[in-house]
């Protein structure tokens, strides 16, 4: 869904995507995103494969039961004879960074492991990104990997850690707004009826997905977590809460691992920016997504 709004936003130009394991393989991710850009009018965008494993960890597997055995809800998907870029994701970021310095954004919509291996790759990459935007993390909410780990930061704490600290300005879109923001089945309906087949493909997709809510919201429908990082990333949707605030990422091996520790004291007035401090997390928005991700998809701007 991230990547059916990225493309549809004439705002940007998305040249370049990279791979991580998290709901699948970094590999089959390559294969899935590949297929579904060739259903759009942006086949050629690069896709780079990368990390397999975590920072520290190896990747075990996704969780089936929310995303299927292919991390696209089981949807068997047109082959395409697109392949992946020779260079790793993180290569590529580094890569394109040079190419488009000081306008490169980033968007992470997994782990943060390939962005942790570009600033390995090259320490000075934040002084030619304007922006990060992440989706990740838990500030007054609970997890939903642990009681108190975000999936995509929990999965690799380590490399979060270093994104986060990184010189560079962060958005930070934690589990507290993509859970306040729903997709419904009749949203889902309408990219069904949808003449473009993104649009249709993704509705097929959010089956399973939808299911894997139901114990949780007591109805079919789902949460809109990366997409919301999507949106907030190209000025679609407006953070109206967003303070700018130290944020320490938990990467012990202790039951914390994976929490981000955001340092909210002293905004019970209003958001209020901490000095020095160059993550914002993202605790309210301008508007809810569904509609206007719904308009995105199915190609009405």
């Amino acid at each position: 869904m991230a990547l059916g709004y990225l493309v549809s936003s004439p705002e940007i130009t998305l040249v370049g995507i990279g791979t991580v394991s998290g709901n699948t393989s970094a590999e089959q991710a390559a294969e899935n995103t590949l297929r579904l850009l060739s259903l759009t009018d942006q086949p050629d965008i690069p896709v780079a494969i990368g990390g397999h494993d975590f920072r520290a960890t190896p990747f075990t597997g996704g969780p089936t039961h929310i995303h299927g055995s292919n991390g696209i809800g089981n949807v068997i998907l047109p082959e395409c004879p697109a392949r992946p870029a020779d260079p790793t994701a993180a290569e590529l970021l580094v890569q394109l960074s040079h190419e488009h310095a000081g306008q490169l954004e980033i968007v992470t919509v997994g782990p943060t492991t390939n962005i942790a291996a570009a600033l390995d790759l090259d320490p000075t990459l934040p002084s030619r990104v304007r922006r990060v935007t992440s989706m990740g993390g838990a500030a007054l909410v609970p997890g939903n990997a642990s009681p108190v780990g975000e999936a995509n930061i929990w999965n690799d704490p380590e490399a979060a850690a270093l994104v986060l600290s990184a010189d560079w300005p962060v958005t930070l879109v934690p589990l507290d707004v993509t859970l306040a923001n729903n997709f419904e089945e009749s949203h889902r309906k309408a990219l069904l009826d949808s003449q473009r087949p993104l649009a249709r493909t993704i509705g097929q997709m959010l089956d399973l997905y939808f299911d894997f809510y139901v114990p949780e919201f007591g109805r079919r429908c789902s949460a809109l977590h990366d997409p919301l990082a999507a949106a907030i990333a190209v000025g679609g949707i407006r953070p109206t809460i967003a303070p700018a605030v130290d944020v320490t990422v938990d990467d012990t091996l202790g039951p914390g691992r994976g929490q981000t520790i955001c340092d909210l004291r002293g905004q019970r007035l209003g958001p209020v920016d901490q000095p020095k401090r160059h993550v914002r997390v993202v605790l309210d928005t301008d508007r809810p997504l569904a509609e206007h991700l719904l308009e995105r998809l199915v190609g009405v701007h």
